[in-house]
């Protein structure tokens, strides 16, 4: 099993150090090779995608990415900076399907910021398209009109096929839950997602045991507040997933718990946290390391269908909590506090 790592930038070093220990404490049949991306690509080669990391992306079974970004890029010209080189990683290995799952431990349901009856239980999955939409939409840019006035321009666009194979995933994985589908979309006010409605009433039709919804994105914003548990499967585009899954991740706590899968058309994915790349904390060993190294356990059951390791790494991640080890994020009262490094240690050793 090949695995192209890409630490990234900010503390992408340190917590994919954590997932690389987990997986290697597994004694399983790893190759991993790293390559920098991101600005630390910037840094090696003059690009946020040096061709050399593109081709090792391309070569290996699956990608472990960390984090990109520094606000030291954000003078770059724009298709220099970090941010650049994810988008173009994700596009050139067709990664359309971006699963976010948000799962609330006990442990730590009083590190949320809403009540506990509210988030108590919650397990829900967001599907993101991730190629399409108003972040790759031609014609797009910046210009000038005749009166002198700039005008900034991004299209927003899905074809129907676009919309069907991310919905086939949604349903799939929906079927393997508790079978219900949400689909999220501005169906009143935009031709595309009023698209998006009838391509997905028409592909429900080849699922009956799944029950299908509809919600406004505005509307899902705010049910995800009020009552989030009445979710299984969100399925909805790029630019309305970009925003609602980062919302979620903020009901379990910490978005330093998330981790995501990105996928293309046969299960190869590059796995990555849902959270940045903090600069303002890289270096300090601080940094939750979890949700990358759940992010590894999503890569074991989707890419290398080895659900048994996936489970094995989640449940040290539970056994972990459940013994007290805290990050600075998700410190509560009485905790055990420790650092980047050494949370990894304690998941290493529950396993």
């Amino acid at each position: 099993m090949k695995i192209a790592v890409l630490p990234g930038d900010g503390i992408g070093p340190e917590i994919v150090a954590q997932a690389v220990k987990v997986l290697k404490a597994l004694n399983l049949n790893l190759t991993m090779t790293e390559a920098p991306i991101g600005g630390a690509g910037y840094e090696a080669a003059g690009d946020p995608l040096p061709d050399a990391t593109l081709q090792l992306a391309k070569d290996s079974d699956a990608v472990l990415l960390g984090a990109v970004g520094d606000w030291k890029y954000d003078k770059l010209e724009r298709h220099l900076r970090p941010e650049r080189g994810l988008l173009r990683i994700r596009k050139e290995l067709n990664l359309f399907a971006n699963l976010r799952p948000a799962l609330l431990y006990p442990e730590l349901a009083g590190a949320s910021t809403l009540k506990p009856e509210v988030v108590s239980g919650l397990d829900l999955m967001i599907i993101r398209e991730l190629t399409g939409d108003i972040y790759f939409g031609q014609p797009r840019g910046i210009s000038t009109l005749e009166n002198g006035e700039r005008e900034g321009i991004n299209t927003m666009r899905y074809n129907e096929s676009e919309i069907k194979r991310i919905g086939r995933v949604a349903f799939d994985i929906a079927m393997k839950r508790n079978k219900k589908v949400c689909s999220v979309d501005k169906a009143n006010v935009l031709e595309t997602t009023e698209l998006w409605r009838q391509v997905m009433i028409e592909l429900s039709a080849e699922y009956p045991e799944v029950e299908l919804s509809h919600m406004y994105v505005d509307n899902a914003a705010m049910q995800l507040i009020r009552a989030p548990k009445q979710f299984d499967v969100m399925v909805t585009g790029n630019i309305f997933g970009d925003i609602l899954s980062d919302e979620a991740s903020m009901l379990t706590g910490s978005i330093g718990m998330l981790p995501s899968a990105s996928l293309d058309a046969n299960n190869k994915g590059m796995y990555e946290p849902s959270h940045g790349s903090a600069p303002d904390i890289a270096g300090k060993d601080i940094a939750n390391p979890l949700a990358t190294i759940l992010s590894a356990a999503m890569m074991l059951r989707y890419t290398f269908n080895d659900e048994a390791n996936a489970v094995k790494i989640e449940n040290a991640c539970k056994k972990a909590l459940a013994q007290g080890y805290r990050t600075a994020d998700i410190a509560t009262e009485g905790c055990n506090l420790v650092g980047c490094n050494a949370m990894g240690d304690a998941v290493v050793a529950a396993l």
